[in-house]
C-alpha cells in the first residue's frame, strides 16, 4: 500500500467539496453540530496558493485537508510560527487508516523545511471523541477559546467554543 500527501489541483475541487457532503452527513449522524458549507472561491484560492491537499492511497483520493499559516481569530497572541491544520476528511472507504498520524508526520517535515515552530488545529470543544483522538495522534491540548470575531471565518464558527490543540516541533 502506497499512501502520498499531495497538493490538490483545480481537477480535484468537485471530488473536494463531494468530500465535504461527506463529512456534513457524517457530522449529522454522530454529532450535534456540523459543517455548514464552504465557498468554493475560498478553495479555489488555497488550491492556488498550494494549501490544500489529499492524500492518495494508491492513487485514489482517500483523506483531503487545508493548511494555513495564521489564525489570529481563532489563536490570538498565538498566532505565529505555526501551520494550521483544517478541515481534515476521510473517505469512508478509508476510516481506520490514522490519517491525521499521516498528516502530523507530513506537517512535521514541512515545518521542518519551512522554520515552523507548531503544527495546531482546533475542533468543537465538546466534541469529547474527536479531543481524545487529537491528543492520542500527539496533540497537546491547548486550551478553549471562545470565538467573538468571526469575519472571514466559516459560518459554523460563529459563536462556537473551540479546543485548542497543538504539536511543538
Amino acid at each position: 500500500m502506497q499512501i502520498e500527501v499531495k497538493n490538490s489541483t483545480a481537477k480535484d475541487i468537485d471530488k473536494i467539496f463531494e468530500f465535504y457532503d461527506m463529512a456534513v452527513a457524517h457530522q449529522k449522524k454522530v454529532f450535534n453540530k456540523h459543517w455548514q458549507g464552504f465557498s468554493r472561491d475560498l478553495v479555489e484560492t488555497e488550491i492556488a496558493e498550494n494549501r490544500q491537499y489529499k492524500i492518495l492511497v494508491d492513487g485514489v483520493v482517500a483523506c483531503i485537508f487545508a493548511v494555513t499559516f495564521d489564525d489570529k481569530l481563532i489563536w490570538g497572541e498565538r498566532d505565529k510560527d505555526s501551520i494550521y491544520i483544517h478541515r481534515i476528511v476521510t473517505h469512508p472507504d478509508f476510516r481506520g487508516y490514522a490519517f491525521v498520524k499521516e498528516i502530523i508526520k507530513w506537517a512535521k517535515g514541512f515545518a521542518a523545511g519551512n522554520n515552523i515552530a507548531f503544527i495546531r488545529m482546533d475542533t468543537w470543544a465538546d466534541n469529547e471523541k474527536l479531543l481524545e483522538y487529537y491528543t492520542a495522534c500527539g496533540f497537546d491540548y491547548a486550551g478553549v477559546v471562545t470565538m467573538e470575531k468571526t469575519d472571514g471565518l466559516p459560518k459554523h464558527y460563529e459563536g462556537i467554543s473551540l479546543s485548542l490543540f497543538e504539536i511543538r516541533v
